[in-house]
C-alpha cells in the first residue's frame, strides 16, 4: 500500500508538470517553430458568424497587398455579394470587378484578348503560369488564397489535441496564417539564415521565402480603422477563412436546426418506446 501511495503521488506530480510545460507560453529557441496559439474569431463556435466590416477590410488588404503575388482562382467576384460574405452590394461588386483586367477568348480570329472584369469572373491570377510565378519570386510559388485557410493545419499538442476532438476546433489554418503574418522578427545572432530567406518564428525551420508583407499603415482602411500589422493580419486572415468556407454561416444555421430536430425526434422515439413497451410489461 505504501508503494502504491508513492506511485499515485509520482503520477500526480508528473501529470501536473506535463500539463504546465505544454500549456505555458514560452519563447521558442532560435531554429524552433513557435507554437501557434488559438486566436479569438467571430466565426468560432456553434453560433459563429463573419464580421462583414472585417471581411471588407480583409479584402482591401488582399487587393492592395496580397493580390500582387497570390491568386484566388476559386473565388468569383459575385461571391462578394452573397449571403454570409463581406456584404458588398451587386453594384459595388460590378465596380470592383471592372477594376481588374481579364484575359478572355478566343475571338473570331482565334486570338485571346483583354477585357474589363465582370461579376461572373473569378479573381484573375497575377501571373500567366506557374513558371512565371516562380521566376518572379526567387523560385518559390506563392500559394493560391482560395482554400489556404482550410489547407493549413497546426500541431497544438497535449492536451489541446484531445480537447479539439470534442470541440471541433476548425480554425487551425487561419490561426497559423494570422501567427505567420505576425511572426517576422530580427534574425537571432546564433541563427544562420540562407540567402533570399526571411526569419519567421512560426514557419517550420524559421526560414520562409516570402518577405514580410505587412507593415503599419500598409493600407489606408476605408472605414478609418487603424491599420496596424496585427489588425491587417487579423482582417486578411478572416477574409481568407471566408474564401475557404463561404457557406460557414449557412452551414452552422442548418446544423443547429438539424440538432434541434434530432433532439426532438430522440424525445419522441423515447416516449414512443416507453408507451409501446408499457403494454408488453403489463
Amino acid at each position: 500500500m505504501k508503494n502504491y501511495a508513492h506511485f499515485k503521488i509520482f503520477f500526480l506530480v508528473f501529470t501536473f508538470l506535463s500539463f504546465y510545460l505544454v500549456t505555458t507560453d514560452t519563447h521558442a529557441a532560435a531554429g524552433e517553430q513557435k507554437r501557434v496559439e488559438k486566436h479569438e474569431w467571430t466565426f468560432s463556435g456553434i453560433f459563429g458568424h463573419y464580421d462583414n466590416a472585417q471581411l471588407q477590410r480583409g479584402f482591401q488588404v488582399y487587393k492592395e497587398v496580397c493580390s500582387s503575388c497570390h491568386s484566388m482562382n476559386y473565388v468569383y467576384f459575385r461571391n462578394l455579394a452573397e449571403e454570409g460574405g463581406p456584404g458588398f452590394t451587386p453594384e459595388e461588386v460590378k465596380v470592383i470587378a471592372s477594376e481588374y483586367t481579364v484575359i478572355d477568348g478566343p475571338d473570331d480570329f482565334g486570338e485571346m484578348f483583354e477585357r474589363e472584369g465582370k461579376a461572373s469572373d473569378n479573381f484573375p491570377s497575377p501571373y500567366s503560369n506557374i513558371n512565371e510565378a516562380r521566376a518572379s519570386n526567387g523560385g518559390a510559388y506563392p500559394p493560391d488564397f482560395s482554400v489556404l485557410a482550410k489547407a493549413r493545419s497546426t500541431e497544438r499538442g497535449f492536451p489541446w489535441w484531445f480537447v479539439d476532438l470534442f470541440t471541433g476546433y476548425q480554425e487551425q489554418g487561419v490561426d497559423y496564417i494570422y501567427s505567420l503574418l505576425n511572426g517576422y522578427k530580427e534574425v537571432p545572432e546564433d541563427f544562420k539564415l540562407q540567402d533570399g530567406m526571411h526569419y519567421n518564428e512560426y514557419y517550420p525551420g524559421n526560414q520562409i521565402a516570402m518577405g514580410q508583407p505587412l507593415y503599419d499603415d500598409s493600407v489606408e482602411y476605408a472605414d478609418g480603422t487603424n491599420a496596424t500589422i496585427k489588425q491587417m493580419a487579423e482582417d486578411v486572415s478572416a477574409f481568407m477563412m471566408w474564401a475557404a468556407e463561404p457557406k460557414l454561416e449557412i452551414r452552422k444555421k442548418m446544423g443547429f436546426k438539424v440538432a434541434i430536430f434530432l433532439f426532438v425526434l430522440a424525445g419522441l422515439l423515447y416516449y414512443s418506446k416507453k408507451k409501446i413497451w408499457s403494454r408488453i410489461e403489463h
